[in-house]
């Protein structure tokens, strides 16, 4: 059985698995909720050795923090716990918050839904334009000094920012979409990680599910699941990008491996400094991901991801012209 190797995020040392466990899809956005089978997924991720588990006040929102609650109780010092907060669900009048004081609250209600005294990876999952980083990220490091919080970062930040961020208070991760089809943050997001110390937490390493191979046409997909409104998953945008995955798979059969396998492994061929987090409700899928691990990438296959994956080649924004507004800030 494949073990999960260690890797370090940040100037501080903040040890995880080399994978983690976005847990967005256990509570939100990809239609059906099956809860005994999130938790049963959850107990076996951390059976086979991933203990970074990450969650926002928004999904659900809240019920995803309180479905983690329910392994904390058990299982609290074998997590890496990771959530957010700074997405304003519940104010009708703005779509992200980053102030000071929002943080502090913010915090104190994942603390308590989650049911534990202390994060240990704390994110401004989308940066507020009207509030200073400096601010925001002043107020994470207040719930640092006071125990709250182990270690803060950022989520969709421009570099800029993050640049600023730090020279607040040091920042162990951004999490970032970051993948075959999104790697934007390669011409300026990684460099800049690279030189503060900064580790990098993909999220959607396989595309949303487009890369797994598994979606093969849109009525794959529920009715009340999000992607189908994601321009990526759209009409022409959807045959275009269904050919590039077709030519991953083609790979995959000549590495006896999966189209998710492949296009994991090509993430985490990228650095030590990187811990992609797929999301997945299903023990299966755990164990298919793990065995990413395994699988090795010699420089003709990565030349070959390249030329499929050229940026002209990808069709569709990675979000909603409206969602794209809240990222990159």
């Amino acid at each position: 059985m494949t073990s999960v190797p260690v890797r370090t995020l940040g100037p501080h040392g903040l040890q995880t698995s080399a994978l983690g466990l976005g847990c967005m899809g256990m509570s939100s956005a990809y239609g059906t909720i099956d809860e005994a089978r999130s938790l049963s997924t959850l107990h076996h991720a951390l059976d086979r050795g991933i203990n970074l588990l990450d969650t926002a006040d928004v999904y659900g929102p809240e019920t995803n923090e309180r479905l983690l609650a329910r392994v904390l109780r058990e299982r609290r010092d074998e997590v890496v716990l990771a959530t957010k907060c700074g997405i304003a669900w519940a104010d009708p009048d703005r779509s992200v918050d980053g102030r000071p004081e929002y943080v502090h609250q913010a915090c104190d209600a994942s603390l308590e839904r989650l049911g534990t005294d202390r994060i240990d990876l704390y994110y401004l999952h989308r940066v507020d334009p009207e509030v200073p980083i400096e601010e925001t990220v002043g107020a994470m490091a207040e719930l640092v000094a006071a125990g709250k919080v182990r270690h803060i970062g950022l989520s969709e930040a421009a570099a800029a920012t993050i640049r600023r961020a730090h020279a607040v208070h040091p920042l162990t991760a951004v999490q970032m979409e970051y993948s075959l089809w999104t790697r934007s943050i390669e011409s300026d997001i990684l460099p800049l990680a690279r030189e503060l110390g900064i580790g990098v937490v993909p999220y959607s390493p396989l595309g949303r599910g487009f890369l797994s191979g598994q979606i093969t046409s849109p009525d794959d997909l529920c009715e009340n699941d999000w992607r189908r409104s994601n321009p990526r998953f759209q009409g022409e945008n959807f045959r275009r990008n269904l050919d590039l995955v077709d030519q991953v798979s083609a790979l995959a059969r000549e590495r006896n491996a999966t189209p998710a396998q492949i296009a994991l492994a090509w993430v985490l061929r990228q650095g030590n400094d990187i811990v992609p987090i797929p999301g997945t409700t299903r023990p299966e899928r755990v164990d298919e991901n793990i065995e990413a691990l395994t699988v090795e990438l010699c420089a003709d296959d990565l030349l070959r991801l390249d030329a499929i994956f050229n940026p002209e080649a990808v069709a569709g924004e990675r979000y909603t012209e409206a969602m794209m507004k809240l990222v990159r800030n």
